[in-house]
């Protein structure tokens, strides 16, 4: 019962962050009308977010384990539910700024804490593959329902919307009432290792972590991944409501189809993942993603405004383009599984810290290239460009599996 505690814990916290972090597209653009902010400007929430996120997670991943991650995961939350009451209080771009830099903070030090904890409640590969696979699926059932509960809220001329920011307070504080009532073992977190380098130099070694070539190879596909996954998953709303001419209300449900397809296929890629080579799997992703990019986007040319009273009046690229969610959801929890799984569990807090920062770089820089691209030239070119960073990423994977394959001769 106290390992199911944990769990589920673990689960409705990424659930709680999910819903804060990947408001911020939601954020943007409501921002965008409420606050009367360029589209420049808007974008900079995800640097906010992720810069923070990025610092935070370098300079305090490594001293986790001797803070203790169940102490370090709840002072996390009520950081975070800080960051919600600062939102409807203020009710300001500036406010937004700081909610996003509250939160991730807080999302910095939970991220480590949560995967370094799925290695204290797993005990073999598969299990810890499966148990990621879910948390990242739960997390991305958090991205579609932050969704729905700004869409209940948004009112074309005022700033209803900042009271969805009550709610997510709400669960915040549920996560963190359950991780109260689940006791941590955390010894299996200290296994393997040079201890004494770690308890004198933790950010040394980090950085000698990160100078390891399979390493190196590792942080920078998570960083193109998460590029191109936040770059589409920020600005979709925006996409939806500058090109295809949804109203604001529907540009973010319709949003919601992107993460609504990411979490089924995390759900449907721990089956896959248990009976098929990672490698050739993950491939086949990335060349459906292309292909989506390719053949949908067209659809969204010569579109006119008009009025759209119902999903009947949408557009077809609005249902077609979300469907990439799909070729995404496998790849980020099988590349940060196969690298948790190959690494001592000592590993993992330094490991993770690099993952959170190298993702939270590529967060920021694909939210700020795609609101540059948006804003100078057009959305449907901005999403089209996402095929080079699709193309490394392809490049990554295979010098990722070579090194893999290497190790293990």
């Amino acid at each position: 019962m106290a390992r199911t505690r944990l769990i589920a814990a673990l689960i409705l916290t990424y659930v709680a962050f999910a819903m804060l972090l990947n408001s911020v597209g939601t954020v943007i653009l409501q921002s965008i009308s409420s606050f009367d902010v360029t589209k420049p400007q808007a974008s900079t929430l995800e640097g906010f977010k992720d810069i923070t996120i990025a610092v935070v997670s370098f300079v305090t991943a490594s001293y986790l384990p001797r803070f203790g991650l169940r102490n370090a995961l709840i002072g996390a939350l009520i950081l975070a539910i800080a960051g919600c009451i600062v939102m409807p209080l203020v009710g300001s771009f500036g406010a937004a700024q700081l909610h996003f830099a509250m939160v991730g903070a807080a999302f910095a030090v939970a991220k480590v804490v949560v995967y370094s904890m799925i290695g204290l409640v797993t005990d073999s590969p598969r299990k810890h593959a499966s148990l990621t696979s879910l948390i990242e699926g739960m997390f991305m059932v958090g991205v579609l329902s932050s969704y729905w509960v700004f869409s209940a809220f948004i009112d074309p001329t005022g700033l209803r919307w900042l009271n969805a920011y009550w709610v997510l307070g709400g669960i915040t504080a549920m996560a963190l009432a359950l991780l109260l009532s689940a006791p941590v073992d955390a010894q299996r977190a200290h296994e393997g290792g040079d201890a004494v380098e770690a308890e004198s130099a933790p950010i040394l070694a980090m950085l000698k972590l990160a100078a390891l070539p399979l390493v190196l190879i590792f942080i920078l596909c998570a960083f193109i991944f998460v590029l191109i996954e936040q770059g589409i998953g920020t600005w979709l709303p925006t996409f939806n409501n500058e090109v295809l001419h949804l109203p604001a209300q529907m540009s973010v449900q319709a949003a919601s189809l992107f993460a609504a397809c990411i979490a089924l296929g995390r759900f449907g890629a721990g089956a896959v993942m248990a009976r098929f080579d990672w490698y050739p799997v993950l491939n086949i992703c990335l060349a459906l993603l292309a292909a989506l990019i390719i053949l949908v986007l067209p659809l969204a040319d010569g579109l006119r405004p008009g009025p759209i009273a119902s999903w009947g009046d949408a557009p077809l690229a609005a249902f077609l383009f979300p469907l990439i969610g799909f070729a995404l959801a496998p790849i980020y929890p099988t590349i940060v599984s196969v690298m948790l799984s190959a690494m001592p569990g000592r590993s993992h807090p330094p490991l993770m810290g690099l993952v959170v920062v190298f993702s939270a770089l590529g967060g920021t820089t694909g939210s700020l290239v795609t609101g540059q691209l948006f804003a100078h030239l057009d959305g449907r070119t901005a999403f089209t460009l996402m095929l080079v960073p699709t193309a490394m990423l392809a490049g990554g994977l295979f010098l990722l599996r070579r090194r893999i394959q290497a190790i293990e001769a």
